[in-house]
């Protein structure tokens, strides 16, 4: 049965390889870019996808002017953020708030949401001091927090909400010498995205099952003061 399925970032690395793969098998898949080039590549690497929307998540405006497009050409079965930036750039805005308010404004919410997040979340600090200033490892340790706080949250709405850890593969992102199996991380944004994967709920995944993680992202006072942070920050709020 063919899916609605959104991910963000999808212009190169595993989110344009995942959509390649989902739209191979059928579903509605749209991409997304950070600006029109980006999205003219997008579409050119995954010429069965729908469409490609252009929106920069480093800018507070342009991820609520997304939220309000992906609302107007919703319901969507899945929504997978998957954009990021590693070593340079916004990284508090597009790893971590970015994501949040795309959380909370697209309504009603997708059937399955997955926030990436990254070996590298534990070295993130759980303490959330400055976060604005984040690094990335923080940035990935914000993502599993949302991932566990909203799981909370929208859970007993019926959906299912996952912290995705991709692993180190061999992309833009991961470098050439990256050793982890990409084809097996694909296949996780697969399952993932169609509602496959068996008890990943509320979990941490990596390839097809539950993960450790960072002790500090389960902390739910930690979760709901990242959660304030990031309201105040945004002037967005989850809603009820």
């Amino acid at each position: 049965m063919s899916q609605k399925i959104f991910i963000t970032g999808s212009a190169d690395g595993l989110g344009s390889l995942a959509a390649q793969a989902l739209a191979k098998k059928g579903h509605r898949v749209t991409l997304h870019a950070r600006n029109a080039q980006r999205a003219q590549d997008a579409e050119k690497a995954c010429p069965g996808a729908d469409e490609a929307l252009v929106a920069d998540l480093s800018s507070l405006e342009e991820t609520k002017q997304l939220a309000d497009e992906l609302n107007n050409k919703g319901p969507w079965d899945a929504i997978i953020h998957n954009a990021g930036v590693m070593r340079s750039g916004p990284i508090f805005a597009t790893n971590t708030l970015a994501p949040y308010v795309l959380a909370c404004l697209v309504q009603p919410p997708p059937k399955r949401l997955v926030f990436l997040s990254s070996m590298l979340h534990q070295g993130g600090d759980p303490s959330l001091r400055d976060i604005q200033n984040c690094g990335y490892g923080d940035s990935k340790l914000h993502n599993t927090m949302m991932a566990f706080a909203f799981a909370k949250r929208y859970g007993p709405k019926g959906v299912t909400v996952t912290s995705l850890d991709p692993g180190w593969v061999p992309t833009k992102m991961g470098g050439a010498g990256a050793t982890g199996d990409i084809q097996a991380s694909v296949k996780s944004y697969v399952s993932l995205a169609e509602g496959t994967a068996q008890g990943a709920g509320g979990q941490h995944w990596y390839h097809q099952g539950k993960k450790s993680f960072h002790q500090g992202a389960a902390d739910v006072q930690a979760q709901e003061k990242l959660l304030k942070e990031l309201e105040s920050i945004s002037g967005v709020s989850i809603p009820a």
